[in-house]
Order: C-alpha cells, then structure tokens, then sequence
C-alpha cells in the first residue's frame, strides 16, 4: 500500500444531497424502502433536521429520499442503518432470520443502491455489520463522511483509493485500512470494472449495546 498527502477532495454533491450533472444515483427503485425510511425514523424518535444531520444530508434530501423521489446510494444506507440502530437488509425490506454464524458467499447483486453493490457478510443484529461490497468505477459517491464508530476494510480485487483526513492511500488487493470513522473519510473505485472489498463497520446504535454515542453534525453534503 503506498499513499501521499493530499487536500481533502470536494465530495462531488450539491447542497441539497443531489449529484451533479451527469453523476446521477441509480434511481432503481427498491420496493417499500421510501416508507421504511420513514418508519425507522420515526420509531427512533429522531425528526428530518436531526437525522439528516447525523449522517451529513440536507434535510430536504432525507425528505425525497422518504418520498421516494430519490434513491440512496449504499454509503447513505450504511449511514440511515447506523443511525437508526438497524442493518442495510433491515432497510431494504429482506427477510430476517434467525441468526447463523455461518454466512454462504454468493454473487453481489449490482445496482441495488445508488450502482454500489453489496451482500450480506455477517450475522444481523451485532455491534457490527460485515459486508461485501461492489464499490462502482467513478466518483459519484466519493463523499467525505464523518459519524463515531470504526471502519475497517479489505481490497478483494480492484484498485482502491480511501481518504483519511487529509491523506490519500491507494490500495491493491491485499491491502487493508482500520479507522476511526470520525476522521474525515471517503473511498473511491480506481480500477475500470470497480472494486470488490470486504467492509466492517460499528453500528452507532446497537442491541448489544451504545459502543458508538453521539451522532453529532456528519460533514455537510
């Protein structure tokens, strides 16, 4: 892994959440998921201004996304899921089950969230969510997010750049980062075809407990 300092890179969105011309989300719909959007906000008790800013959106944003005038990319569902102490698969509606320590690999499906693909690599309901992830080639979703918890990721395939505060790491297969998710953070595909990654993160809120408190302002969309 080789890496080089360099300036926090501007996260590519407009004010209100939106991509720029010609780096539009996937607006696929996903059945259901505008309404538990919703219904997990509420039940958290948290209205649009204090969600929107725990995870970095503009409240207007987090409006459409409820209204399904809009769908999230997978870094915005990872960030509603931490926010509202439930899973990416709680949100998109698929079943839970009873959970098995054993998780089976699979194809990731593409296109679910926003063009980032993922699968589930871990058991629901933990401090920590595993998943694989397909991170798409571009820059639509290089955004810098900042919420308490840790990070930790491992490059498949593919070539990944991670930023970290005002350091860039560029990483090959093999290569590894483990961070604290209050720094200043954002990661980008570099390869043509993407790249595939494992990825761990802390739930901030969690059944087994508050390891992750706080949820102050994310870095602004």
């Amino acid at each position: 892994m080789t890496s080089s300092s360099t300036g926090t890179p501007a996260d590519g969105r407009q004010s209100d959440g939106r991509q720029p011309d010609g780096q539009q989300l996937d607006d696929q719909e996903v059945a259901g998921l505008a309404a538990r959007l919703r219904e997990h906000r509420l039940s958290s008790r948290l209205t649009l201004e204090v969600a929107a800013g725990r995870i970095g959106l503009s409240p207007a944003y987090l409006s459409r996304l409820e209204t399904g005038r809009r769908q999230p990319s997978l870094p915005v569902l990872l960030g509603l899921a931490r926010a509202y102490g439930t899973s990416v698969s709680g949100l998109l509606g698929e079943a839970m089950v009873e959970p098995d320590p054993v998780v089976r690999g699979g194809a990731i499906e593409p296109g679910r969230a926003g063009g980032w693909g993922y699968r589930r690599a871990g058991a629901p309901g933990r401090a920590m969510q595993a998943l694989r992830v397909h991170v798409p080639p571009g820059v639509q979703d290089a955004v810098v997010r900042v919420h308490p918890g840790e990070e930790w990721l491992y490059v498949l395939r593919g070539e990944l750049k991670v930023t970290l505060g005002d350091r860039v790491h560029h990483l090959a297969p093999g290569d590894s980062a483990h961070y604290d998710s209050l720094t200043p953070h954002c990661i980008a595909a570099e390869s043509d075809t993407g790249v595939e990654l494992l990825f761990i993160h802390t739930l901030l809120q969690s059944p087994g407990g508050e390891l992750c408190l706080g949820g102050g302002p994310a870095a602004s969309h």
